[in-house]
């Protein structure tokens, strides 16, 4: 038996006994429902399986098939997000389920290179639903396959510039007899096992295939760059309460946030915001006084975004007055920090 054909029998068999058990999956040999999988694998772009599955149990409970999901109210889907981060995948949610329903008849399209041309559906997503769903030969590379793949075959290039080759070795890998179970079993593997730290490789099944453990240092690899610098930028938020409502916005259609409910606020800028600036900025005349600040953390910057605070006695028709436990839920984070720190 070749090397290839042990660690496709060694991993399978792992896979079989230690499959984690999660709402999105079906028993190993057993095909996902697509809308399923699609739906966890957006969610789980940029966060982890622990903080998505209550989002994911939410959204199947009040949307439980693509059909309902694209006839649900935009600010619904996008209040149901808030807390998942990077809104553009919210809306490309919608377009994607709107476009499976109008395009395709309500069922996700089996073929990979059809699934790639629905809205927010890139390369990995779609070989994931080809392969998880339909069963089709398809090779699912997400950070935990190239960390498997790098240490496996002792890569020494750094992450950046060693995708294609991973790619390659991760391909070569791939079953085409189980490539659902394959691709989720190398998925569990490098998240469960082969860790980007400490990983536990007595209890690995393809420890006696890797390359990086026969060297001494498996931890070491995958080899990175240095990160980016992230800039930090300034802004002011005023939060405006009338009786038990607050006043809010519908941010524009475009950019960061966009489409999202939040509270009014100044662009965001590499200076610091001056309290004459923020006063003479503000939305409306109001006794606006300073209440402290919030910092949050975006992909490509970090913000500290001032707060200012004011009462009004009558509600005027330019904002979205919502009650304030509603607003915290129904804003993505930035604005819940900004709503429960200074309440």
């Amino acid at each position: 038996m070749s090397r290839v054909a042990r660690i496709r029998a060694d991993l399978l068999s792992w896979y079989d006994v230690n499959a984690r058990k999660l709402p999105w999956r079906a028993a190993p040999g057993e095909a996902a429902d697509a809308y399923r999988v699609w739906l966890s694998e957006i969610m789980l772009q940029q966060t982890t399986v622990a903080h998505a599955t209550p989002y994911f149990l939410t959204f199947t409970r009040r949307w439980p098939t693509v059909v309902e999901l694209a006839v649900a109210p935009d600010a619904e889907v996008m209040a149901a997000w808030a807390g998942l981060g990077y809104y553009a995948r919210a809306r490309n949610l919608l377009a994607c389920a709107r476009t499976v329903v109008e395009r395709h008849g309500g069922a996700f399209p089996r073929d990979e290179d059809i699934l790639r041309k629905l809205p927010g559906v890139g390369r990995y997503t779609a070989a994931a639903i080809a392969a998880i769903a339909f069963g089709r030969p398809a090779v699912v590379v997400d950070g935990n396959v190239e960390r498997v793949v790098a240490r496996l075959h002792a890569v020494e290039t750094p992450l950046a510039g060693a995708k294609a080759e991973l790619t390659r070795q991760a391909a070569n890998l791939s079953s085409d007899a189980r490539p659902g179970d394959w691709a989720q079993a190398m998925m569990d593997l490098g998240a469960t096992i082969c860790r980007p730290r400490d990983p536990l490789c007595e209890r690995c099944p393809l420890a006696g295939h890797c390359a990086a453990l026969a060297a001494g240092a498996p931890a070491r690899l995958p080899l990175r760059d240095a990160p980016p610098v992230r800039p930090h930028r300034h802004g002011v938020a005023y939060r405006l309460f009338c009786h038990d409502k607050v006043g809010l916005v519908r941010r524009p259609p475009k950019g960061l946030l966009a489409g999202m409910l939040g509270l009014p606020t100044t662009a965001w800028r590499a200076e610091p915001w001056t309290a004459a600036e923020a006063l003479a900025a503000a939305p409306m005349a109001a006794d606006w006084r300073a209440a402290g600040a919030v910092e949050h953390v975006f992909t490509h910057f970090s913000l500290t975004l001032a707060v200012y605070a004011a009462h009004l006695a009558e509600p005027p028709p330019a904002l979205i007055w919502t009650p304030a436990r509603e607003a915290v839920a129904a804003t993505p984070s930035l604005f819940s920090k900004a709503l429960r720190s200074f309440a």
